[in-house]
Parts: C-alpha cells; sequence; structure tokens
C-alpha cells in the first residue's frame, strides 16, 4: 500500500514537472516569439522610415546644360542623387557655359550649369546663381616638352595672342608654338582670356586651333609635343604635363585660397519658379556633405 502511495506520489511528481517545463517551454517561446514580432516590426518601421526620407514624394526629370568642365562632377551627383530619389531624372548635355546660360534664360531647361561669373549682359534680378565649386584652370604642354616647366600670366596673353609664337621665347626649345584654345561659348575659354587679359592684346590669334571641350584639348595637347592648351583641373592626366604659372602649383589648395593665378567658379543658374521641386532638390544636394564629396572625388574645390 505504500508502494502504491510512493509510486502514485512520484508520478504526480513527474506529471507536475513536465506541466511546469511545458508551461516554461511555452512562456519562453511566447517570449520570443513576442520579441522577434517586435524586432521584425521595428525593422520594418526603420525600412519605411529611411524609404521615405530616401525617395520622399519627388519625382520628374531635372533638365541640366552647359558648362563641360563640370561633366565630371555632375556625372557623379547625377548617381548619388537618383540614388537617393530613384523617382527622379537627370538629363545633362554639356554645351558651353554661355549655352547653358541662354537656355535657362530661355526657358529650355530647369538648371544651366556655368564654370564662370556671368557676364553683364547676362544678369537678371530673377536669374539666381549658386557657386557648387572651385576650379583652376590648368596650362598643359606635351610630356615631351622637357625645357618648358613654368610660364608667366604675360606670356599666355603673347602666346594666345599670336605676339610669342616659338618655344625659346620662353625658355623652351626652338619649336613653332601650336595654340590650342576652346570654342566660344566655353565658359573655360571666357574666364581663361579675361584671366589673362587677352581681349586687351587684341584676342585669340587667328592661327589657334580651336577644340571643343576640355577632353579634345588634352587629347590634342597629348599629340603635338609642341602643342599647348588649357583645361580644368580635373583634366589633368599622366598624358600631358602641368606648368606652373608665375612660379604656382596647379593644385586646389592654391587655386581656393587665390594664389593660383587661373582659379574660377563652378556654378549652377536657374529661376525659383522653373527649377522645379526636383531641381530645387538637386540644387540643395550639390551643396550638401555628400554633393561635396562628389566635388573633392572630381578634383574640384569644395565651397566650404
Amino acid at each position: 500500500m505504500k508502494l502504491k502511495k510512493v509510486t502514485a506520489g512520484l508520478l504526480a511528481g513527474m506529471m507536475a514537472m513536465a506541466l511546469i517545463a511545458c508551461g516554461s517551454g511555452e512562456s519562453q517561446n511566447a517570449e520570443e516569439n513576442a520579441v522577434t514580432e517586435e524586432t521584425e516590426t521595428a525593422a520594418e518601421e526603420k525600412a519605411e522610415e529611411a524609404g521615405n526620407e530616401t525617395t520622399g514624394d519627388i519625382s520628374g526629370t531635372v533638365v541640366i546644360t552647359g558648362s563641360t568642365s563640370v561633366e565630371k562632377i555632375l556625372a557623379e551627383m547625377k548617381d548619388e542623387f537618383c540614388a537617393m530619389y530613384p523617382n527622379v531624372t537627370i538629363e545633362y548635355t554639356g554645351s558651353g557655359s554661355s549655352a547653358g546660360i541662354k537656355d535657362t534664360k530661355a526657358g529650355t531647361n530647369n538648371i544651366g550649369a556655368s564654370s564662370r561669373e556671368l557676364k553683364e549682359e547676362e544678369k537678371e534680378d530673377a536669374l539666381k546663381t549658386e557657386v557648387f565649386a572651385y576650379d583652376g584652370i590648368a596650362v598643359i604642354v606635351n610630356p615631351a616638352n622637357e625645357a618648358a616647366s613654368d610660364i608667366t600670366v604675360e606670356q599666355l596673353c603673347d602666346i594666345y595672342s599670336g605676339k610669342i609664337t616659338n618655344w625659346s621665347e620662353v625658355g623652351g626649345e626652338d619649336g613653332e608654338i601650336f595654340v590650342v584654345s576652346r570654342e566660344e561659348s566655353s565658359g573655360t575659354r571666357s574666364a581663361f582670356e579675361e584671366l589673362i587679359a587677352l581681349e586687351d592684346a587684341g584676342g585669340l590669334a587667328s592661327t589657334a586651333a580651336v577644340s571643343e571641350g576640355n577632353g579634345p584639348v588634352q587629347a590634342a595637347v597629348a599629340e603635338n609635343e609642341n602643342a599647348i592648351g588649357y583645361v580644368s583641373f580635373a583634366f589633368i592626366d599622366d598624358s600631358v604635363k602641368a606648368l606652373t604659372v608665375g612660379g604656382v602649383e596647379p593644385t586646389a589648395e592654391l587655386a581656393k585660397s587665390g594664389e593660383y593665378p587661373l582659379s574660377r567658379p563652378f556654378l549652377f543658374c536657374y529661376y525659383e519658379d522653373k527649377a522645379g521641386e526636383a531641381g530645387k532638390a538637386f540644387l540643395d544636394f550639390a551643396l550638401s556633405e555628400d554633393g561635396q564629396i562628389c566635388v573633392e572625388d572630381n578634383n574640384g574645390i569644395r565651397v566650404d
């Protein structure tokens, strides 16, 4: 009888323990499920917040035309901006600063890109401008032209006006200088000619070769041992040699400080009512930290 009672007691104890263990397991599973659901909900909320922050309600197409000097910077800005706002399309056409400004005034773009300050006759009270970077204009020669290393602003004026025609006149080897310039609508050309006071010397020599875009100028100089040209800092590479100007190296720091003689701004021009919501968002992005990183990545000079 006692054995039965003991056995019954043991069985009852074992059942109680099983029930407790089961209850504990169910409680633990419930807690784990609750934590999992809470984590998933929080993750979904964060993802939704990130999605709203990234894409917002902004959509549409932003048309930008103008300077070819800003092409590399704008290409990266476009990619970064459109990754943040996938419903926005940025269309950029490099047509020269003057053309970009004219397009803005004619209403055929949302934003014009210029690699020079606006001229007095181009300015309007309603036409806004925003500097998003600075740049230096590098004077380049062929790497085989070893004797040429430094040049003055005055010598550049004499070369581009046709007064100086041989490298021997500026400390180089005997050889006729092959002068390469840019097309008339180029902001780089306008800035360069203004900085060397070329107009006062009679303007560009009729014998100068004219190339459309920084890339073609770079290529022309790379192919001719006696060539000289000028390009945006972003186009300095091993295919050409950049000269010092007045003994000053063509670096971003020296251009921003004003020590380098040939420097200029990169800017956007636009009308408030024509830029559109997407255009204004892009203008804000250009001045943001992410936008300024795009400037740095492409050898431009930050505005801050």
